[in-house]
């Protein structure tokens, strides 16, 4: 029998193929390159037993991605609020999945954070500050019309001008220009930025159509370029997609249809799930963890990211503008009762900053800040507030566990003398109302986190920021933070920007207005008919939200 397959082996390697190793072959046989008997005989030639190469065979064969079904997808957070036009999102999950389900980006971040091109065929720049993105041909809208470069060149101007309302009106603020030259579409800086295409990839900036004036036709229609065309949209309540027959990504958008629906409450959506209504919920909650761990149909999906959980102390707002009411307040938090008692372990402690450890930047040197009672005397001392109560506004929209959170800070607090309210306030028209309001000092908030120091402190931290829910501004330390992001962006020794995002952190850690009491991990759950990458993405909930674009039924 060895003999048999061992020639056959034989004529498999010199159809050219140049196999040595089972996981080439394994890549053979998940692209349909060779059938399952060409993958057994081969399996076996290169050593593997007669029982295990079958094994191997069936393993692959439930790992390679097949078309059809419909996802069933129940999510945490929408509002009534949410709208189609992505550059004014308030980062709600369900806004996040459609969408990179209706939209392309220029580029997209890679399961792996590399950014690679998307509606861009190539993307180039010989010193970081002119960049060149040529349009990908053979791309329609789901209208049928044609993609062009003056596409490109409207979605992009959209965020930029005066009158513009784009929550990352500031993050592309440092663009000087952006002008079409024939297939490109060329992008000037005002300085160098080696990380500015990842910018590009933020779901705030997707490719919408663009007109013959240089705006865009309509940014609230959800026609978009990607897999998937919008069928039905229920703001905060549901929505449902049909696959895009022409879509131009091959071994993408597997299934069908897409049904989302929004599920607010936890016990609700695990219930949805194990009574299989629908095939995965985002957003578990860490009580839930382990029961859903423990059931044979279902699989718990926990993915370390960029995702920190903060109380956001406004600036703008007494008595939080006084940096002792705030260092009395990150004294005051225990940190791991926090993630031991809500996300029970799910996480890291955090410190009062928006760097992940995970990341390549984090600052290693920066002393981790506990509890210190003696310490939050102290800065509350130096207030002269004594008993004046200082009031945090908690939501589930933030976390399920949210104002559990908030009543753990407001005990810790009370041990430090420090008088400390916790307001409830309901889920929907928690972003719209309550977060990064002006008059509203102190919330619980989270960042799903961005994938460079730039790109996250240029999100929420610097001065020129729409979403900057610290109001972290006209600080000596936040002017020297200013500088140095604007310093490190077009640094390209990588060792100077080691250093400026080090000092960054420690200034935020000593000035900024968070209490950064986690860093999480995205916890989500899944029938184990929906099959996905082995490498899945952290930077946001549910695969990078590219759930609908990357998994499929095994």
């Amino acid at each position: 029998m060895f003999k048999i397959y061992f020639i056959d082996w034989l004529f498999l390697f010199y159809r050219e193929e140049k196999v040595y190793s089972i996981e080439k072959l394994r890549g053979l046989f998940a692209t349909g390159k060779i059938g399952r008997r060409d993958f057994i005989q081969g399996a076996v030639a290169l050593g593997a037993t007669l029982t295990a190469a079958t094994s191997m065979s069936s393993s692959v064969l439930a790992s390679t991605p097949k078309k059809g079904g419909t996802l069933r997808l129940a999510m945490s957070s929408g509002t009534t609020t949410d709208i189609l036009d992505m550059s004014v999102s308030t980062g709600a999950t369900s806004e996040l999945v459609h969408g990179y389900t209706i939209y392309n980006n220029l580029v997209e971040l890679g399961a792996d954070g590399s950014v690679v091109p998307e509606l861009a065929e190539t993307m180039e720049s010989d010193d970081a500050k002119t960049w060149r993105f040529k349009v990908r041909k053979g791309v329609e809208w789901h209208n049928g019309k044609s993609l062009d470069v003056n596409d490109l060149m409207c979605s992009i101007n959209y965020h930029r001008g005066e009158d513009s309302k784009s929550s990352i009106k500031g993050q592309l603020a440092e663009i000087a220009d952006v002008r079409a030259d024939g297939d490109y579409l060329v992008i000037e800086l005002a300085g160098s930025n080696s990380d500015f295409p990842v910018m590009l990839s933020d779901y705030h900036a997707p490719i919408q159509i663009g007109g013959s004036d240089g705006k865009l036709v309509d940014p609230l229609a959800g026609i978009g370029t990607a897999g998937y065309v919008l069928k039905d949209y229920n703001p905060g309540v549901s929505a449902s997609f049909e696959r895009n027959p022409n879509y131009w990504k091959a071994g993408h958008a597997h299934f069908d249809s897409i049904e989302t629906t929004i599920v607010g409450d936890a016990t609700a959506r695990q219930q949805a799930l194990v009574t299989d209504q629908v095939d995965c919920i985002d957003d578990v909650s860490a009580p839930t963890a382990g029961l859903l761990s423990r059931n044979q149909k279902l699989e718990l999906l926990a993915v370390t990211g960029t995702m920190h959980r903060v109380f956001a102390m406004r600036l703008d707002t007494p008595p939080f503008d006084n940096n002792d009411v705030r260092l009395a307040l990150k004294y005051a938090a225990k940190r791991q009762e926090m993630v031991d008692k809500v996300l029970l372990g799910y996480g890291q402690i955090g410190n009062d900053h928006s760097i992940s450890p995970t990341q390549k930047y984090f600052n290693t040197d920066l002393a981790q800040r506990e509890f210190d009672a003696d310490k939050a005397r102290y800065h509350w001392g130096k207030t002269g507030l004594g008993d004046t109560p200082v009031v945090c506004h908690a939501s589930g929209a933030s976390l399920d566990g949210s104002v559990d959170v908030a009543l753990l800070l407001q005990a810790s607090a009370k041990e430090c003398g420090i008088n400390m309210e916790v307001k409830k306030e309901p889920n929907d028209g928690y972003w719209s109302n309550i977060w990064n309001k002006p008059g509203i000092g102190m919330c619980t908030s989270y960042w799903s986190g961005r994938p460079t120091p730039d790109w996250m402190f240029s999100t929420c931290c610097i001065a020129a920021s729409e979403w900057n829910d610290m109001a972290w501004k006209d600080t000596p330390a936040a002017d020297r933070f200013n500088e140095l992001m604007t310093a490190a962006k077009g640094e390209l020794d990588d060792k100077k920007r080691h250093e400026m995002y080090f000092e960054c952190q420690q200034l935020m850690h000593d000035d900024g207005g968070y209490i950064t009491w986690s860093y999480g991990q995205n916890l989500s759950a899944h029938n184990k008919k929906l099959a996905h990458p082995e490498k899945v993405a952290g930077n946001w909930h549910l695969d990078g939200c590219k759930i609908t674009e990357r998994w499929w039924f095994a």
